[in-house]
């Protein structure tokens, strides 16, 4: 059976343990093949099917673990998968024969509302993103303007914060907020191959990105086909939209404004309102008519740092410097949330609960330690405990003699838990009530290990 016409629904049972993964052990010819004055490397298919970066590529897909893609198969079973059919796969990728299979759609909600879509392929697209990524990043990467912070190696969110503050404290107080409507879904297709044909000229590689820009979306068993875009979800997209995207970083830098830009979220600092204005009517003419992408101006404007937020961070300025602060959106989705995890409708025990209130809370804050400001970390531990002591009161909330017997046994006399137990509170109100409090102090969630906040944020490294 060929491998490109596999069944969606992988037979497992036809591998066999003996093969290993072929490559080519060819090394790709340096070509100067670039827009710019200077010349820069190409990359042709045999480098992408080298070894070396097949082995890396596989690790990379199967650390990041995910869900399986519309034939099923799981990243643990990509191995040995690879073991029976990889000669054939890269025999068609060599020749520029190879198709890779439509995507799965998930549609995730949104903090704000609405969904974001997320086009998920299967983990042997996957793969070949991964080492198709690989070799293309080389090539791209050190050629990608320095004000640009997303999907890039050894940069990030905090990096571009950190410049975004120092524009402001030079005295750029005014911000070009420009967010792009739905722009990884109305990348244009022609203009984005035209800037990859500009550099890298081997025709299969050229050929393979556009079948992975046109495979379709399964949904709802139904495959849709694609004329632009290109969904979140495989290796391959944050690049994409990085090459497209440059073309606006290099006209801003030859406007020689400062600015900052993670994936679609752009921040131009300019000194005053008028000047803001002006920047914003230019940079959404040249999207619109350069790239064909649409500003969101529900979501964008000129406006006072403080009053925007950039990569759920705001600024906030005091009375001596200028401080990183929490956005107010990005703490109304911690709270959803911490509420989804600790909602009353579950039936798990308290230390399952905090298990994966722990998990969450690390990676939050492992996100925005660069916050400035430990009271609000705090107040949120107040916050965090007191939704804690609800669950634990709407376990006991269909049996008096249940909550009375475990406030007495958690140390409350039997006069103070007659009077949790007669309230007709609701368990939100009573959490708050002094005798829940003696039963349920600080103390208690911390022996049950319970992170603190504002303690873990201490112990931070918040250098970048």
């Amino acid at each position: 059976m060929a491998a490109q016409q596999l069944h969606f629904k992988w037979n497992r049972a036809s591998l066999s343990k003996g093969e290993t993964c072929g490559a080519e052990e060819s090394v790709c010819q340096v070509a100067a093949a670039s827009e710019r004055t200077e010349p820069v490397k190409t990359v042709v298919m045999e480098e992408v099917v080298r070894r070396e970066n097949l082995i890396r590529a596989l690790k990379r897909v199967c650390a990041n673990k995910g869900s399986p893609g519309i034939d099923g198969m799981t990243v643990d079973e990509l191995k040995d998968y690879l073991k029976v059919y990889w000669p054939e796969i890269q025999e068609r990728l060599l020749q520029g024969k190879y198709r890779p299979q439509p995507i799965k759609q998930v549609l995730l909600p949104k903090s704000g509302g609405g969904t974001r879509m997320l086009g998920i392929p299967t983990v042997l697209d996957r793969f070949i993103q991964q080492a198709l990524l690989q070799a293309l990043n080389p090539v791209y990467d050190p050629t990608f303007s320095p004000h640009s912070y997303g999907f890039r190696p050894g940069r990030n969110a905090h990096q571009a914060l950190r410049q975004a503050k120092k524009y402001i404290e030079e005295g750029y107080e005014w911000v070009v907020d420009i967010d792009l409507e739905k722009c990884f879904d109305r990348i244009n297709h022609d203009i984005l191959m035209g800037r990859i044909a500009k550099r890298i000229r081997d025709k299969r590689i050229l050929r393979l990105i556009r079948h992975y820009l046109q495979a379709g979306i399964m949904v709802h068993g139904v495959i849709q086909e694609r004329y632009q875009g290109t969904p979140q979800g495989g290796p391959l997209s944050p690049l994409l939209s990085n090459i497209l995207l440059d073309e606006l970083d290099k006209e801003l830098e030859r406007r020689g404004h400062k600015f900052c830009r993670y994936a679609d979220d752009c921040n131009i600092y300019v000194r005053s309102e008028r000047s803001g204005k002006r920047v914003m009517d230019s940079a959404e003419r040249f999207l619109e008519k350069k790239l064909k992408l649409k500003v969101n101006h529900r979501k964008s404007a000129v406006a006072k740092p403080q009053e925007r937020r950039f990569l759920g961070f705001s600024f906030t300025p005091t009375s001596y410097e200028l401080k990183i602060k929490l956005s107010d959106e990005a703490l109304k989705e911690l709270k959803y949330r911490i509420k989804r995890i600790t909602r009353r409708a579950r039936r798990v025990s308290l230390s399952q609960v905090i298990e994966e209130l722990n998990k969450y809370l690390k990676g939050w804050l492992g996100y925005y330690r660069l916050i400035e400001a430990r009271h609000v970390l705090e107040d949120l531990d107040c916050w965090i405990r007191r939704r804690l002591r609800c669950y634990v009161m709407n376990q006991w909330i269909k049996s008096c003699h249940a909550r009375y017997t475990g406030l007495t046994r958690l140390g409350v006399s039997g006069k103070g838990a007659s009077t949790v137990v007669s309230s007709r509170k609701g368990p939100w109100a009573i959490s708050n009530m002094k005798h829940v409090k003696v039963a349920m102090p600080n103390r208690f969630f911390a022996e049950r290990g319970l992170l603190s906040l504002a303690r873990h944020y201490e112990s931070l490294d918040k250098t970048i």
